[in-house]
């Protein structure tokens, strides 16, 4: 083990419950600052509710328990000092369905964020805004139409406009639940290539379902079935040469 790797986000002994349903079980696992990490497994194998614990969005459900701990940074995010609210401001979140304020300009939508959590003045607002839109290759397509609502855009600009929203507060990690299952082929490459090009300042998790894109865009790659971690390396191994078999019959399309 590098004795220099900083692990910027951790789960220790995680757990996680919709009622009496036991969804994610016991995960221990580390995420490297400034990486992509993706996690894959079948349907309804808790990746996504382990995705949620990790910013305390799983919480928010009628019936829902976590137990264990989640580690930003060496601090426990569930402990009973932490505001939820600057959690989840330094774990941003994007969703499967891109979901833009309706009723805001796409300036607005970038800038929601600050605007609640900060006094700014309009310039200093505009130029965090064309930062984050250029940092979400959104920039030359909507530079010209800020004050157009946000859902005025095509599903994949809206979606790198709610990347550019999460990227607005400035979260050290990004969690994203797949957020390309919506877009089509070449709106999906776009993604993929902006997680590439914002992992030199952020850490992103990725939930996927699709093992090409976890293979083409991630440095590690966790491998769950029924709320458990299987396996977990970098993700050239995960895919060319999975230690435990269940990870190899899943990648090779025998069970799953």
């Amino acid at each position: 083990m590098n004795l220099d790797t900083k692990y910027i986000l951790e789960t220790k002994n995680l757990h996680a419950w919709f009622g009496d349903f036991h969804a994610v079980k016991g995960i221990d696992l580390k995420f490297e600052e400034k990486t992509v990490n993706a996690i894959i497994g079948p349907s309804g194998c808790g990746k996504s509710t382990y995705l949620r614990c990790l910013n305390r969005i799983h919480e928010e459900i009628e019936g829902a328990k976590v137990d264990g701990e989640v580690l930003l940074e060496g601090k426990n995010i569930y402990a009973k000092s932490m505001d939820v609210v600057q959690v989840r401001s330094r774990i941003g979140m994007v969703f499967q369905k891109p979901n833009p304020f309706p009723s805001l300009s796409i300036f607005e939508n970038v800038v929601i964020g600050l605007k609640i959590q900060h006094s700014m003045k309009k310039s200093e607002l505009y130029d965090i805004a064309e930062s984050c839109l250029k940092k979400a290759a959104l920039w030359e397509e909507v530079k010209d139409k800020l004050n157009a609502l946000g859902t005025s855009l095509s599903g994949g600009q809206q979606q790198r406009l709610c990347i550019a929203r999460a990227l607005a507060v400035n979260p050290p990690v990004l969690l994203m639940d797949e957020p390309t299952s919506a877009l089509d082929p070449i709106a999906t490459a776009k993604i993929e290539e902006l997680m590439s090009e914002i992992k030199k300042e952020y850490t992103v998790v990725v939930v996927t379902h699709n093992m090409q894109q976890a293979a083409r865009i991630s440095d590690t790659t966790a491998f769950f079935i029924y709320g458990e971690l299987i396996e977990h390396g970098e993700s050239s191994e995960i895919f060319t040469n999975p230690k435990v078999k269940k990870t190899e019959d899943y990648i090779s399309g025998r069970f799953g």
